[in-house]
């Protein structure tokens, strides 16, 4: 028991640590478990089930938050807001440097000269700006003249970093399935030049400031028109347009974000799914292999051994459970296994001696001389024949008690009332007997659900051993008390009670310790099938000696007591 390696190398262990030997069942599943890896978790239809779900559920995230995203919408929304800004703040400029009395002319140059005005402006780079004159004539553009440059700020320089092929590739996905799926911007033809922006000039002539975007082949485009107030009215139009793709960069910069972060989410979801599903499809695959290999092994009658199934009781989850609820299974099953080839053993041993009996009477008759040997031959072969009936409906009943325990439904019902009834009957047979039969039962009634019929058969069957072990004087008391949850139902005697080694064997089948007048009138199998009753309703059944003092164990007993315990 303390050397463990010891045991470790024993042969032979007993309870429930056997174990076969390695070249049986536990061999092989070792050597399934060392071929498995997680490639071969392709082969579990329940693993491709668990990853194929986590992954659309990435998939189906993924997608609905780009295509649901207003980062686009609200990068358009700014820029043309900004840029509207951006062309009033230059027409406030050319409105700064008009003349106050004298008229002014964007064309001819009279009191303001349009492009040293734009030429001193400073603008970001990508910026375009067209001045117009009132009747739509281009006055002057930053393409024709020189530009200033607007001063730097620090802070704000565009970080480009490379991007990966993988999501160049899942973007060129995504842009062709926006196209097919209709999740077109709502844009025009892009401005193709100063001529493109004279609708927008006679919009603005009317005091607003009128914004238009478009698309070409490099991305959008946005322009902005705002008039140049003077007193006498418009005096032209500012026209301020970005550099195409502006704003597709931006939207491609966040969408590869967004997809790098979605590529590590996949990479990370097939992962913890492929350990989720090694976690779940690996310790089912243990359970149903061993099944699988005892199942096959007994059917091929091929080393048949006993089917073990892994041990994972240790998990906290439904597989423990499963595991534990198997094992528990099997082991039931080999018990009910045992308990059968044990009883068909001791039935063909119980069997045979009265058989052989019956053989040497009926030897014997053949050559008996007189009458009275004759007669009491006959008797000697009535008593086995009743004896054979009398095992073979008790054998009949017990064999067929398992199955009519689980079919038969269980009912409430009075056990104080039934216990009376079986009182009665049996007050009369002890009567007969001279023997005194005495019960103390409550007066109120005691509610327990159970089988009526079959807890009646163990009362009647322990109050009748009670009566037959007593003799003229003896007595029988029948007793009952609730304690709690549980009710106990109490049968003494005054006989010559139990022996001591046949305390723990009374309950075992064909087992009988009765005098040797009453050898044969009883084939022991009576406090078998009580025990098999009372266990089947959650009970407990056990016998002991009514003595002086329970200080003394070695005094004479006073007679037995059976003790049945049912819950509540």
């Amino acid at each position: 028991m303390t050397n463990r390696r010891a045991a470790e190398r024993a042969d032979i262990v007993l309870g429930e640590d056997w174990d076969r030997p390695q070249a049986n069942l536990e061999s092989e599943l070792r050597a399934a478990r060392a071929r498995r890896s997680l490639i071969s978790l392709n082969s579990s239809p329940l693993a491709r089930k668990i990853i194929l779900f986590n992954l659309l559920a990435i998939l189906i995230l993924g997608i609905g938050f780009l295509w649901l995203n207003p980062f686009r919408d609200s990068l358009v929304v700014q820029r043309e807001r900004a840029l509207a800004v951006e062309a009033q703040l230059i027409a406030d400029v050319f409105e700064a440097n008009l003349p106050e009395a004298a008229p002014a002319n964007l064309v001819t140059g009279d009191g303001i000269d349009a492009g040293a005005v734009l030429s001193r402006i400073g603008l970001t780079e990508g910026v375009d700006i067209f001045v117009f004159a009132s009747d739509g004539t281009l006055v002057t553009s930053t393409q024709q003249i020189g530009r200033s440059v607007a001063r730097p700020v620090r802070g704000l320089e565009a970080h480009a970093g490379e991007t990966l092929l993988i999501t160049d590739f899942l973007v060129s996905i995504w842009n062709g399935l926006s196209g097919v799926l209709g999740r077109q911007d709502q844009s025009t033809a892009a401005p193709s030049g100063p001529e493109a922006h004279v609708a927008m000039v006679q919009a603005a002539l009317d005091g607003a400031t009128i914004l238009q975007r478009g698309e070409d082949a490099t991305g959008s485009i946005f322009a902005a028109a705002t008039p140049i107030d003077a007193a006498g009215g418009a005096l032209g139009v500012v026209v301020v347009t970005t550099a195409a793709g502006e704003i597709d960069q931006l939207v491609r910069v966040e969408q590869e974000q967004l997809l790098q972060m979605f590529v590590v989410a996949l990479i990370v979801s097939i992962a913890l799914s492929l350990v989720l599903a090694s976690t779940i499809a690996n310790p089912l695959a243990d359970l149903s292999a061993a099944a699988e290999l005892g199942r096959d092994k007994n059917a091929r009658k091929m080393s048949p051994t006993r089917v073990r199934i892994p041990d994972l009781t240790g998990r906290p989850d439904e597989i423990g459970r499963l595991s534990g609820a198997l094992r528990g299974m099997v082991a039931a099953l080999y018990d009910r296994i045992d308990s059968n080839e044990q009883f068909a053993a001791d039935v063909s041993h119980e069997i045979k001696n009265p058989l052989a009996s019956l053989r040497s009477a009926v030897g014997t008759l053949t050559v008996a001389r007189t009458d009275e040997q004759r007669a009491r031959l006959v008797e000697v072969i009535e008593h086995d024949v009743q004896r054979l009936d009398r095992l073979v409906s008790d054998i009949s009943n017990a064999s067929r008690l398992d199955s009519e325990l689980v079919k038969e439904e269980e009912e409430e019902f009075d056990l104080v009332r039934t216990l009376d009834n079986i009182s009665q009957y049996h007050a009369e047979e002890a009567a007969k007997k001279g023997v005194e039969f005495i019960t103390d039962l409550p007066d109120r009634s005691i509610k327990i659900a159970g089988l009526e019929g079959r807890l009646a058969q163990v009362f009647v069957n322990l109050i009748g051993n009670a009566i037959s072990f007593c003799e003229d004087g003896d007595a029988v008391r029948l007793w009952t008390r609730q304690r709690e949850n549980r009710v106990l139902i109490v049968v003494e005697d005054t006989g010559p009670g139990i022996p001591e080694e046949a305390l723990t064997k009374v309950f075992n089948r064909f087992y009988s310790e009765r005098p040797v007048q009453q050898f044969g009138n009883h084939s022991g199998l009576g406090l078998a099938i009580s025990k098999q009753i009372i266990e089947a309703h959650g009970g407990v059944i056990w016998a002991e000696n009514i003595r002086p003092t329970e200080a003394d164990v070695t005094s004479e007993p006073l007679g037995a007591r059976f003790v049945v315990g049912l819950p509540i």
